[in-house]
C-alpha cells in the first residue's frame, strides 16, 4: 500500500479523507498536533475502517517530526491539511496565522525535496476569491484581495507552491479550493467538533438544535439573492475526501515539475436560510433563528464552477443538502451518546 502523510489528518476533513484513502487502498499516515482536534477521533475511525491507523504528534512546523515519520515509513505523498482556520482570530493574531500557516509549509516542502517525495495535495480555499465579480467562480477567476490574514495565509501559500514548482524541485502540486465543507461520516462516527463556540454555519445549526446554543443569528435578510440571506457551495465532507484520493491519482500520471488548481464544490449555491429549511425538513426539529444584521467581510454570494474537476478528475459531488443536514444531524446526536 502506498502511503500517504496527512498533516492535520486528525481534523475535520483529514479524518474523513483518511478512511476514502484506506478504502482506495492507501495507507494514511497521521501527523496532528490536536490543537484543533480529539484523539479520540483514531477510535473512530478504527471503529469505520477496522484498521488502527498510525498516528505521530507533532507540528508540522517541527521538521524533526517529519524525518523521524520518513526513518520509519517510506511515503509516496503528502496531502496538507494542517493549518489554522478562524477568520476572526487570524485578524486578531495574524503573526500566529503566518508563522503556522505559511511556516509549515516551507518547512514541509524542504522535507519533500530532501526526501524525494513527489506528490502534494494542498488543501486551499475559495476565499482566495473574494467576492466574485462573475458566477459561478471557474479557476480562472481572478483572485482578489483577502478580507483576512487567514485568507491571505491561502494566496501566500499558493503563490509559494507555483514559485517553488517553477524552481524545479521534483515535486507535482494540485491546490484544492474548498467551497463550504458541510455534514459527516455517514455511519454518525467522525464528524465537524469545533472548539468553543461554532464558526461555521451547519455546526451551529446542530448545537442550536440540540439545545447547546440559545438561537442561531442570520448575519443579513437584506441582500441581493433569492431569499436575501448570503449563497454558498455546501460540499458534503465525504465528497469533499474522496477528491483528494481523485487528486493523488492524478498527480501520479503527471509529467515531474507541475502545478495546477481546482475548485472542489458542488456547482450550486444555497442560502443560509435554504440550509436552515433543509435542515428542519430532514431532522423533524424546528430552529430557534433571528434575523440579525449584516456581518463584516461577509461575502454575499459565491459558488463554484466545477467543470474542470468534472472533466479532469472525473469527479463530482454525489451528496445532497439534504444528505449533509441528516449527516450532521446524526452526528450531532450521537455526541450526547
Amino acid at each position: 500500500m502506498k502511503k500517504i502523510l496527512i498533516t492535520g489528518g486528525a481534523g475535520y476533513i483529514g479524518s474523513h479523507t483518511a478512511v476514502e484513502l484506506l478504502k482506495a487502498g492507501m495507507e494514511p499516515i497521521i501527523l496532528d498536533d490536536l490543537s484543533n482536534s480529539d484523539a479520540k477521533v483514531l477510535d473512530r475511525l478504527e471503529e469505520i475502517t477496522g484498521k488502527r491507523l498510525t498516528f505521530y504528534t507533532g507540528d508540522c512546523n517541527d521538521k524533526t517530526i517529519l524525518e523521524s515519520i520518513a526513518k520509519d515509513h517510506k511515503l509516496e505523498g503528502v496531502i496538507h491539511f494542517a493549518a489554522f482556520k478562524a477568520v476572526g482570530e487570524s485578524t486578531a493574531q495574524p503573526l500566529k496565522y503566518y508563522r503556522n500557516n505559511v511556516g509549515s509549509l516551507l518547512v514541509l516542502l524542504d522535507f519533500m525535496q530532501e526526501q524525494g517525495i513527489k506528490d502534494l495535495v494542498f488543501s486551499s480555499s475559495c476565499t482566495v476569491y473574494g467576492q466574485p465579480e462573475v458566477l459561478p467562480v471557474t479557476e480562472a477567476t481572478p483572485r482578489q484581495d483577502a478580507e483576512s490574514p487567514y485568507g491571505n495565509t491561502k494566496k501566500i501559500c499558493e503563490d509559494v507552491l507555483v514559485d517553488f514548482v517553477k524552481s524545479k524541485p521534483g515535486i507535482r502540486v494540485v491546490a484544492l479550493r474548498y467551497f463550504n465543507p458541510v455534514g459527516a461520516h455517514p455511519s454518525a462516527k467522525i464528524g465537524e467538533l469545533p472548539l468553543g463556540v461554532p464558526a461555521n454555519l451547519v455546526p451551529f445549526i446542530t448545537q442550536t438544535a440540540a439545545g447547546i446554543r440559545e438561537k442561531l443569528t442570520v448575519f443579513g435578510d437584506d441582500y441581493d439573492t433569492a431569499d436575501g440571506s448570503c449563497v454558498r457551495d455546501y460540499i458534503h465532507v465525504v465528497d469533499l475526501a474522496d477528491a483528494h484520493v481523485k487528486t493523488l491519482s492524478f498527480l501520479q500520471d503527471q509529467e515531474i515539475d507541475s502545478y495546477d488548481v481546482f475548485n472542489v464544490g458542488t456547482g450550486n449555491g444555497n442560502t443560509v436560510l435554504e440550509v436552515i429549511h433543509a435542515f428542519e425538513k430532514v431532522s423533524g426539529v424546528k430552529l430557534n433563528y433571528v434575523i440579525g444584521p449584516r456581518r463584516m467581510g461577509d461575502v454575499i454570494k459565491t459558488w463554484a464552477d466545477t467543470t474542470k474537476i468534472n472533466k479532469v478528475l472525473g469527479w463530482k459531488a454525489q451528496y445532497s443538502l439534504e444528505d449533509s443536514m441528516r449527516d450532521s444531524w446524526n452526528w450531532q446526536k450521537g455526541l450526547k451518546k
